[in-house]
């Protein structure tokens, strides 16, 4: 059936065009005649076409447009009174006796658009009679092209200042009267035809009534267009006038179309010195009409205004501007009771925008907005609503993109108000809005007051919340935001010892309640955050008149002790190992031998109970040998012990590989050019000659399980060390050590069966060049090297 109306419609409007151009084409034979009779005749003959009910608007537009472009032809015959012998006003006469309504209303309105230009008459009683006349159609349809047709000829010829026909008696006021009242009548119709017909029709005329709504709001446009109108005409007249209109028209749509026309048709200016008058008919609205969607583009346009227009504005009218659009938005959200929440937001959000782009000094305007806010969400459950929470998001976002500093943020108190409301996945959202703002703008946290407010906002990220537990997490979601977190520790800092102990005291009471997860990527920088203000402290003895200083060194070891401790239960092991070393280091440089040991003690504790994996406890090793080995802050009796448990751990390991290489490391803890005392020759060699007692052993294995012996890398390697040893002038590492060691190697490849190992024997022959070069380099060196025969 609607392929069949669709086929209809399209063969009436076929058959009005086929008529429309076959009288228009006898109309323009009389008006190229000048025969006027005939031409008034087949004109009111081709506009009867106008008077069809089976069109629907869009193809109505077609047949319209048709007759409208035969009209304009017809107008420049009626303006030339030596063709036709008429006066205009014997002609304005004439065309009232056409036979049907709207032919005659059509033709009266062009000879009218004629007599307004030849200043004949009064341009007042025209319009006046022209506007009534047309009342006669009653057709929504019908009567809204014909008004539309009124406003289209006689739009330039309206009396204005200026104008040709401002002369004695007309003035601005009639013209917008005229536009007015035109205005009205074609909104009722408008209005009307959304009343017509059946639910199913209705359904059918509101998709009309879409196509229609330029045509009413031309009239509008019309207004904006008379230069007479100024900001006291529109706030006395005109937009009291529309808006009287727009509320008793108790019709959605057209309300939520009209509302628009004003704010896009008419100055920025006028609205902001006419907000009172505008904002006072939005809670008359209907409830469904989308209000929010209004005011939001009001406020966009008000805020572009005024932000391009700040210098020459009056303060007192941009406060005005705040408190009239504050007031309105709480009445509307008030009257509609029914209003969804992100509707209620979405208003709040654009009020937001407005006052950080008007005043964006006036941080308690911005509170007051989102106290307005809290007030809303009071008393309701975390929103589950993806749109209220996506404005929420906006609405939190919007001071940190304006400042650029989540400082500021921060000193808002119902900033965090509003982000309890948030459920979790959301709340985690905007707190990785608030910590990417922070490292992008490298904004510096700078108060323990200041990181706990912080704290408090992104609190969904560093502890579990309302029984969601980290194990439910997406694993590199999860990662993501804790490593963000991570760097955001980073970004907490003050010039002032005291302070940042304070905030470091802040974080690590956060943190440690992050769960076993959370640990691993948050202890760590706020472990080296510490040691950044250690070494700030660095040479302070921390004591004065025997009491510890508020801030010491001594006191952030200790501090540091208990957070890495924690590290241990989650377990992470490895990491905190490492932390360990990294503190003890610290204290070795502040000269805190007992702290130091401490460090150390724990770190062999962790090695001995925790670490169990051979590739960890060769890596921890190794770090326990290189930090060991840096460190000059120990006695005697504390260094020998730690590096006898180092050498006796390197030997445990459990494959030789790793002993050899963890043994020769340790030769390094007896030898060191810039230490005084540390230069032990003796235990040196005993540590490289073990190391070469563990490479045979895992040749003499290799041979026993493979039948054949295994890559000599290790003895190249022991023979590099020997190399260092000897340069470095300990007298107990000498040049027959070498030749031997260098022969044992040559033997070792030469007795190896299998397949060669290239890297091994690239090694090798790389060490034989450079010990060719030292000989012949010369010098002291050279004679070193000189017994040793290649």
């Amino acid at each position: 059936m609607m392929v069949e109306g669709i086929e209809d419609e399209e063969k009436w409007l076929a058959e009005g065009i086929a008529a429309v151009q076959q009288n228009a084409f006898f109309m323009l034979r009389a008006v190229d005649s000048d025969n006027l009779r005939e031409a008034l005749k087949y004109s009111a003959q081709m506009l009867s076409e106008l008077r069809t009910s089976k069109l629907s608007p869009h193809k109505y537009f077609e047949l319209y447009m048709r007759a409208f472009d035969e009209l304009r032809k017809l107008e420049l015959f009626f303006k030339d009174e030596s063709r036709h012998g008429l006066s205009v006003s014997d002609l304005y006469e004439l065309v009232q006796h056409a036979g049907n309504v709207l032919p005659r209303l059509y033709l009266l309105c062009t000879v009218g658009s004629v007599y307004l230009k030849s200043n004949e008459a009064s341009c007042k009683d025209l319009l006046k009679d022209l506007v009534e006349m047309c009342r006669s159609v009653q057709h929504p349809i019908r009567g809204l092209f014909l008004r539309s047709y009124l406003c289209q000829v006689t739009r330039d010829k309206l009396p204005d200042i200026g104008s040709e026909n401002e002369g004695v008696g007309d003035s601005v006021m009639d013209a917008v009267d005229f536009v007015l009242q035109n205005f009205t009548e074609m909104n009722k119709l408008w209005v009307r035809l959304q009343h017509q017909g059946s639910a199913r029709v209705k359904e059918k005329r509101e998709k009309e009534r879409n196509e229609l709504r330029d045509l009413v709001g031309k009239n509008l446009h019309i207004l904006s267009q008379i230069e007479g109108v100024d900001l006291e005409m529109y706030r006395d007249t005109v937009l009291p006038r529309i808006l009287e209109q727009v509320v008793n028209s108790k019709d959605e749509l057209a309300q939520h179309y009209l509302m628009d026309c004003i704010i896009q048709v008419f100055p920025d200016e006028y609205h902001l010195q006419t907000l009172d008058v505008l904002l006072a008919a939005c809670p008359q609205l209907q409830p469904t009409v989308d209000i929010k969607t209004v005011l939001s583009q009001l406020m966009e346009r008000l805020s572009n205004y005024a932000a391009s227009s700040i210098e020459v504005l009056p303060d007192f009218l941009q406060v005005e501007a705040f408190a009239k659009l504050n007031n309105a938005i709480g009445k509307i959200i008030e009257a509609q009771i029914d209003m969804p929440i992100v509707g209620a937001i979405t208003l709040y959000t654009s009020l937001l925008m407005f006052t950080l782009r008007v005043h964006p000094d006036r941080l308690d305007y911005v509170d007051l907005v989102l106290g307005a806010c809290v007030r809303k969400l009071s008393g309701k459950p975390k929103l589950e609503d993806s749109r209220a929470t996506k404005q929420i998001i906006a609405l939190l976002s919007a001071p940190l993109d304006k400042y650029n500093d989540a400082v500021t943020a921060l000193t808002l108190s119902n900033y965090p108000r509003i982000m309890d409301y948030l459920d979790n996945d959301t709340n985690k959202i905007m707190a990785m809005v608030i910590i990417q703002n922070i490292l992008k703008n490298y904004t510096c946290i700078s108060t323990a007051d200041q990181v706990e407010a912080l704290f408090e906002l992104i609190k969904g990220l560093i502890k579990d919340t309302d029984g969601i537990s980290v194990d439910e997490l997406d694993e590199e979601d999860f990662s993501e935001e804790q490593n963000s977190v991570a760097r955001l520790i980073h970004m907490l800092y003050n010039d002032d010892p005291d302070e940042m102990l304070k905030i470091i005291c802040t974080v690590q009471r956060h943190i440690m309640t992050g769960g076993q997860r959370r640990l691993p990527f948050t202890v760590s920088p706020l472990v080296f955050s510490a040691l950044k203000l250690v070494r700030r402290l660095q040479g302070q003895d921390g004591e004065a008149d025997g009491e510890e200083a508020p801030v010491s060194p001594k006191k952030i070891f200790r501090l540091m002790n208990q957070t890495i401790e924690a590290l241990s239960s989650v377990p992470s092991p490895d990491l905190a190992l490492r932390l360990y070393l990294q503190c003890a280091e610290a204290a070795s440089d502040c000269d805190l031998e007992p702290i130091a040991y401490e460090f150390f003690t724990q770190a062999f504790i962790l090695y001995e109970e925790d670490i169990a994996d051979s590739k960890a406890q060769f890596t921890a090793i190794h770090l326990i040998i290189g930090t060991l080995q840096r460190m000059n802050v120990f006695g005697v009796e504390n260094r020998d012990t730690l590096t006898h448990k180092a050498t006796g751990y390197s030997a445990k390991l459990l494959k030789k590989a790793d002993q050899c290489r963890a043994v020769y490391a340790c030769s390094h803890l007896f030898w060191a050019d810039d230490q005084d005392g540390i230069k032990d020759g003796e235990r040196v060699l005993l540590c490289l000659k073990r190391s070469l007692r563990i490479a045979n052993a895992a040749q003499q294995m290799a041979n026993v399980t493979r039948g054949s012996s295994g890559p000599v890398t290790l003895f190249v390697e022991i023979l590099n060390k020997y190399l260092y040893f000897f340069e470095k002038g300990n007298p107990k590492v000498t040049s027959s050590a070498i030749q031997g060691l260098v022969e044992l190697i040559r033997t070792e490849m030469q007795s190896d069966t299998s397949t060669p190992d290239i890297a091994a024997t690239a090694f090798f022959n790389s060490t034989l060049r450079y010990i060719q070069f030292q000989k012949q380099k010369g010098g002291v060196m050279g004679e070193k090297y000189d017994p040793v025969k290649l």
